[in-house]
């Protein structure tokens, strides 16, 4: 038996509840005449309150946090909301007819729970049927994150939002999952054991794998024998920022003319809405299954940019009536890539992700609570949301790993929706779904949480496509004759590393030294890579017939931090040197994360002039140029500009990057109209409602989206950076670089910042001189 329905009613503020010994009073007041055939027509009235469990004043407490943390958030009146019982309930959509439009009411919301979204138990085999842990387009890649730290969701913790779940199954009882709210629903064991095997079984050798198996917390929250927002605020109150909520429930979106009914997200209830606002407000990664539309009945899915509730279309980000949760909502595909849309489930431009609908490999269980059941055939929204859920967590873990702090709510869904890094749709799928999380394009790609290895082009080259040289790599340094010591002649704190005279001419009939060196931008530490070099003669074109093969050389650990790394001498031997000379080196860096573009590739043309320009693995040294810009000499706060264009709105991003050392602080001060109008969702650490800012921290390495959106004409956000770098290090030199992107791909400006102690620039300036 299914929970039944409820009539949730939602008051205007301001309305003297005080006053009134019961709030049906208000009701009858309003409109007297109404009233009486109301009560003609369905009894009695009762009124209680729609939240059953949480205390208004933890409520409150709750939402003057959010506030904090959030400056876009607007704190709802929960005790606003009640839920509507009558005498003679025969018929729910009549009475909320009724009631809508009262005097004194804001909505009248029928809330229908839907049968769990979808689940089909059985024993098929394991890990190797596990496909959506593998690679993009197939997959999510969660063995991928697996490779890094905190990539196993270690540190993170989360819960799931539902009705049954057998927690000591064998492949979760590890986890000491406790149950947090509510009571659980032996009907709803095999579904809620199948969600949870997909996001965190443990790697046991038995069953399954999750796709964060060491999640440090696992928690349920049913609100069977409560309610759905009771839950929700269950949860939050055991979780902190960056933790996550996954929402395993869908409700009675509408009814076709036949009377059917049409399962849609949770959200389209106000009280629901409201409770993952705060939620989403509070820090928390909620993750919202879309609903199965028909639930695979054969009737229409449920479009949500069509969707209306009282005319107005909630779920259409292009519509002026969208209200956004803060969610990332999922849809469900199938399993084989490329991938489509299932045909019940919803879609929309609301979605965010998409993921496996079918054939999911996870735990199971039944009514009597069996331990040690397993279904190859898990389905719905109800599994890719677990899916999706599992990927935020280890982006989550990787990134806190890296960085001491965590993403935001809005960070995450931006990260998991981004359509450059992440598994788009089939190119025949005409319905909107979101894409599937790729988690080597995201933590790779888009966060900067891999190593990112560079060679510079020229003295200048920070690691980034750049308009400058190509050929003046300080990176290639040739010796006729061996140094004893090659990281203390050319590394960090030589007082070589900014110059490109080190060495760039051949001595025939003898052994030569080629000295590479090489830097790392990611997040993480690059142990393992490699320097390719290939020799050929001097070229405005060095195309790859030219190219000879001199050899590969290991390189030493590279660091996060920018720390320039110079590996032993690779030997070019007198055999293979032609006449004295100059000659173009060409350098191809690898590692396993960050790898070098296969030879073949340079033989498209295209491809070529893409690698020689954007490719930061890749480097020539053909022409020797210095190029050496001053550093900033404090890192005192700078003040800077986040402009729009002076006659139209324009899509526009801005983000900034990071290469500071360990240890260093960074807090970006930012107006509240910014966080408001780009949707910027930040980590809020202090706030100062007299001036109408907010202070944010940011990463001491890596990339973070400060906002982005439809940016507003004549927009003008005044920003401070605020950088406190370790006293330990305050020789290390460090940049920090804010840019605007055009439609997420295309730079239109930036200001960058380097921090550099002036007794180290002199110093270095100094040898630099002496090398001359």
């Amino acid at each position: 038996v299914l929970q039944p329905p409820r009539v949730i009613v939602r008051f205007e503020d301001g309305l003297p509840f005080e006053q009134v010994e019961d709030p049906v009073d208000l009701l009858a007041r309003a409109h007297p005449a109404r009233w009486a055939k109301f009560k003609d027509r369905f009894g009695d009235v009762r009124l209680t309150r729609a939240l059953t469990k949480i205390a208004p004043d933890e409520v409150r407490r709750l939402q003057r946090l959010a506030a904090e943390r959030d400056p876009t958030y607007k704190p709802a009146n929960f005790e606003a909301f009640f839920e509507l019982t009558t005498e003679k309930a025969d018929d729910l959509g009549e009475l909320a007819q009724q009631l809508r439009g009262w005097p004194g009411l804001v909505s009248v919301d029928i809330e229908i729970i839907g049968p769990d979204p979808l689940v089909a138990p059985g024993d098929d085999p394991r890990y190797v049927n596990q496909g959506y842990l593998t690679p993009a387009p197939d997959g999510i890649d969660a063995p991928f994150a697996w490779a890094l730290p905190g990539g196993d969701g270690a540190g993170q913790r989360f819960v799931d939002v539902e009705r049954g779940w057998t927690l000591a199954h064998e492949d979760l009882v590890a986890h000491g999952a406790t149950l947090v709210h509510g009571m659980i629903r032996d009907g709803s064991r095999a579904h809620g054991t199948s969600v949870l095997g997909e996001v965190c079984a443990v790697d046991n050798t038995i069953g399954c794998v999750g796709i964060a198996p060491q999640i440090a917390g696992v928690m349920a929250s049913s609100y069977w024998g409560s309610t759905i927002p009771d839950a929700i605020l269950a949860a939050v109150q055991n979780l902190a920022f960056g933790d996550t909520i996954l929402l395993e429930v869908q409700t009675v979106a509408q009814t076709t003319p036949a009377g059917d009914p049409t399962y849609g997200p949770v959200e389209t209830v106000d009280l629901n809405f409201e409770a993952i606002r705060l939620a989403t407000a509070l820090g928390m990664i909620v993750v919202e299954a879309g609903g199965n539309g028909t639930n695979n009945g054969g009737l229409p899915a449920l479009d949500l940019d069509a969707y209306t509730k009282g005319g107005l279309q909630i779920l259409n980000p292009a519509s002026a009536d969208f209200r956004d949760s803060g969610a990332i909502m999922v849809a469900a595909a199938s399993s084989a890539a490329p991938h489509t849309r299932l045909g019940y489930s919803t879609y929309g431009a609301r979605l965010d992700c998409f993921a496996w609908g079918q054939n999911v490999n996870t735990a199971s269980s039944d009514t009597t609570g069996a331990t040690n059941l397993y279904t190859g055939i898990f389905s719905g929204t109800s599994s890719a949301s677990p899916i999706v859920t599992g990927a935020a967590l280890c982006v989550q873990g990787v990134y806190e790993a890296a960085n001491a702090i965590r993403l935001s709510p809005g960070q995450m869904r931006q990260i998991l929706s981004d359509a450059a890094v992440n598994t788009l749709p089939s190119p025949a799928e005409v319905t909107a779904m979101g894409v599937m999380p790729n988690l080597a394009g995201v933590i790779g790609s888009l966060l900067g949480l891999t190593p990112d290895i560079y060679i510079r082009d020229f003295v200048g080259d920070t690691g980034d496509p750049h308009a400058g040289s190509i050929s003046a790599s300080p990176d290639i340094i040739l010796r006729k004759t061996p140094v004893a010591d090659a990281q203390m002649a050319f590394g960090q704190g030589s007082g070589t590393e900014m110059s490109a005279t080190l060495g760039y001419e051949a001595e025939a009939g003898q052994d030569n030294f080629i000295y590479v060196r090489a830097l790392n931008q990611g997040s993480t530490d690059a142990s393992g890579a490699t320097a390719t070099i290939y020799w050929s003669p001097p070229s405005t074109l060095v195309s790859p017939d030219l190219w000879n093969l001199v050899g590969t050389v290991t390189m030493p650990n590279l660091p996060t931090g920018e720390q320039l790394v110079c590996a032993d001498a690779l030997t070019w031997p007198a055999a293979q040197i032609p006449a004295t000379g100059h000659y173009c080196f060409v350098g191809l860096l690898d590692h396993p994360q960050d790898p070098a573009p296969p030879l073949a590739d340079f033989l498209n043309w295209d491809n070529f002039r893409l690698f020689i320009r954007n490719n930061n693995n890749v480097t020539w040294r053909n022409f020797n140029v210095v190029d050496v810009d001053p550093s900033a000499p404090e890192p005192a706060p700078q003040a800077f500009l986040v402009a729009g264009f002076p006659n139209q709105a324009l899509d526009m991003v801005v983000e900034m990057q990071l290469r500071l050392p360990r240890g260093a602080e960074v807090l970006l001060e930012a107006p509240f109209r910014f966080f408001r109008e780009m949707k910027a969702n930040l980590e809020v650490v202090k706030v100062d409602e007299r001036q109408q800012i907010a202070f944010a921290r940011l990463p001491a390495a890596g990339r973070v989206r400060l906002g982005a959106g439809l940016m507003p004409k004549k927009a003008r956000y005044p920003m401070k950076l605020h950088v406190k770098l370790p006293p330990a290090n305050a020789d290390e030199f460090g940049q920090v670089m804010a840019r605007q992107l055009f439609k997420n791909e295309e730079e239109v400006g930036r200001v960058t910042w380097r921090f550099q102690s002036a007794k180290l620039r002199e110093e270095q300036e100094t040898r630099i001189k002496g090398l001359g």
